[in-house]
């Protein structure tokens, strides 16, 4: 038999509706006449968002991405040995710079034979499945370009019902949601894994406040230019006129919570207008606008809420350090 061509390989679907873009107009909307004004942290990822965060992880003052690379190149092959799975899905793939680490401790091990991106921007899903199959020859990549918190039942089927998949959410994402949102997201997760399928969840550990802080506002100036982006998002998407040099970038950790908050405030009064949306919004002196939290874990946060979702731990792998962990774990019996 003939081998597969690369493009015969892949298979990309789109949950999207055309111009939907991800949900920005219903969260702008909602956000924006809150009384505490807020945008979800998704929206920073267009193409320049997606540049200036790679820029972010080269910064010395974040720690977060090099230190989960070295976990996963330490222990990709105990990981591969553990699940042997045969497929990997990754929710927020990106250009699925770490992941292709595990992809190729499954493909010596011999058990790999899908990939699943899983990414708001179809041009980067299509990217990545091209680049992985030149990579991999024997790679099937089924993309899905959607937000994962509201496609998650568009993930396929699995290939094979003897061999498990690994389900992916790295970067320490999962602590963008609240208390209850992410409870009731790992919940979901859980749902969608079966037999011996495996989450592998990538979450950020509790430390020193000033380190934390650092990571989020690093003195090259790189995060405050990534945070204002989600206002140059919104002036492109829906006709928006924001000024967004006349926003200061503001970072903290609230000790209390204990999570990272990333904002922009308002250095004068403003009106803005957002003319797809028919809305006018004002803005006062100093007024905060927060684009991201990020919780950070202890190792009892952390099995408490794979618990409550329903999932038991497997394994923590973390670094010697203990900045950031790798966790497995499975559906419960």
């Amino acid at each position: 038999m003939e081998p597969m061509l690369a493009e015969e390989r892949i298979v990309v679907a789109s949950p999207l509706a055309t111009g939907e873009g991800g949900g920005l107009a219903e969260d702008v909307l909602d956000g924006l006449t809150r009384p505490f004004k807020e945008l979800p942290p998704k929206h920073l990822y267009d193409a320049r968002g997606a540049e200036l965060f790679d820029r972010i992880c080269e910064q010395p003052e974040y720690y977060p991405t090099r230190t989960e690379r070295a976990i996963l190149e330490a222990r990709s092959g105990d990981i591969a040995a553990l699940t042997g799975a045969a497929e990997l899905v990754e929710l927020g793939s990106g250009t699925a710079a770490k992941t292709r680490i595990l992809l190729r401790a499954l493909d010596d091990a011999g058990t790999l034979r899908r990939y699943v991106p899983f990414d708001v921007t179809e041009g980067m899903v299509r990217d990545v499945a091209a680049d992985l199959v030149r990579v991999h020859p024997d790679l099937l990549v089924h993309g899905i370009v959607g937000d994962f918190e509201r496609h998650l039942g568009d993930l396929p089927p699995r290939l094979d019902a003897g061999h498990g998949r690994i389900v992916a959410f790295l970067g320490g994402t999962i602590g963008n949601f609240i208390p209850g949102s992410r409870r009731r997201f790992l919940r979901r997760l859980a749902n969608a894994l079966e037999g011996d399928d495996v989450l592998l969840l990538g979450t950020d550990l509790v430390k020193e406040p000033c380190v934390i802080e650092a990571a989020y506002d690093d003195a090259a100036g790189i995060t405050a230019a990534f945070n204002r982006n989600v206002l140059h998002v919104v002036n492109r998407e829906l006709g928006a006129d924001f000024d967004p040099d006349a926003f200061e970038h503001v970072a903290f950790f609230d000790r209390e919570r204990e999570w990272i908050e990333m904002r922009l405030r308002a250095e004068r009064r403003m009106d803005v207008r957002v003319d797809a949306l028919d809305l006018d919004v004002s803005f006062a002196a100093r007024e905060e606008l927060r684009t991201e939290i990020s919780a950070k874990f202890t190792f009892e946060r952390l099995e408490g809420d794979l618990a409550a979702a329903g999932l038991e731990l497997l394994e923590v792998l973390t670094d010697p350090d203990e900045l950031f962990a790798l966790s497995l774990s499975r559906p419960r019996e």
